[in-house]
């Protein structure tokens, strides 16, 4: 087991490494390690307040204090880093990020790319022109104003964003399920929204966490495209794919793609592991 790579797998927002259990044990079956980190204030560290559960008291939830207030992207850098070092240890470490989780892991390869034997975005966001691509033409399709009537209370005032997960509004349902997860079961779907937590910090990262080409271009990268993935368009993942070829010419994206929308593959995880398993052979 020394020379194989050990997965790090680092989550998306309002995520945690529970996600990645069905991913983790089809990769232990392929023979691999792996270690899904929960970002801090996620997981165990996460806030459930009492007026989250049912039945549910709205106006108490918009206002109940979360423990993950003041949390910033150099936090969860510390915290994947931290993980890599031990990691390390055993061998080679390939970093793998998911959503929102690619903001953390680009972070964490400019901050310590001798840890890192290569780094995989799963339809993962890989700012390098710019830190928020919500208004670019590739996302227009995409309308986070949908989900408005799930959010409780006011991210200035409590220091998060909290969406409610657990709401009974059909429209927010179907409007959350179209983004993430048309091609996946009621049940499946359902049984992810409880795997969620209502809260998520508000720091996205600056100019400085963008992609850097002296360390995180060292590193080798690959980059997994969702081809029905309507929360990040495929038309957005080339961009981020193109735009960090630019960047580091000599240095390319591998590009592998799996169908499916932004959370089946960790549903049904058999093809992910597969393709994971391919990269750690080679």
């Amino acid at each position: 087991m020394q020379n194989l790579p050990t997965f790090v797998l680092v989550h998306g927002a309002f995520a945690n490494s529970f996600s990645f259990a069905p991913l983790q044990a089809e990769l232990a079956l392929l023979g691999h390690r792996s270690a899904a980190v929960d970002l801090v204030g996620h997981g165990f560290e996460a806030t459930f307040p009492a007026a989250y559960q049912a039945p549910q008291d709205l106006a108490a939830l918009a206002a109940a204090p979360g423990s993950i207030k003041g949390v910033t992207l150099a936090d969860n850098v510390a915290r994947v880093i931290e993980v890599l070092e031990r990691a390390k240890r055993n061998g080679p470490t390939i970093l793998v990020g998911h959503s929102r989780g690619g903001v953390t892991i680009t972070a964490a390869a400019n901050a310590r790319p001798d840890l890192i034997d290569r780094i995989v975005y799963a339809s993962a966001w890989c700012p390098v022109d710019l830190t928020d691509y919500y208004g670019e033409p590739e996302m227009a399709d995409v309308d986070p104003a949908a989900f408005a009537p799930a959010m409780a209370g006011n991210p200035a005032e409590l220091g998060l964003i909290r969406i409610n997960f657990r709401t009974a509004d059909p429209g927010v349902l179907a409007a959350m399920r179209q983004a993430f997860a048309a091609d996946l079961t009621d049940d499946e779907f359902h049984t992810f929204l409880n795997t969620f937590q209502p809260d998520e910090n508000l720091d996205f990262g600056a100019a400085d966490d963008r992609a850097q080409a002296a360390t995180w271009g060292k590193v080798p990268k690959t980059f997994v495209r969702l081809t029905d993935d309507a929360s990040i368009p495929l038309a957005m993942q080339d961009r981020m794919i193109r735009e960090a070829d630019t960047l580091t010419p000599d240095n390319p994206f591998d590009v592998r793609t799996l169908q499916g929308s932004h959370l089946q593959w960790l549903v049904r995880p058999k093809p992910a592991a597969e393709l994971l398993a391919n990269l750690a052979a080679s």
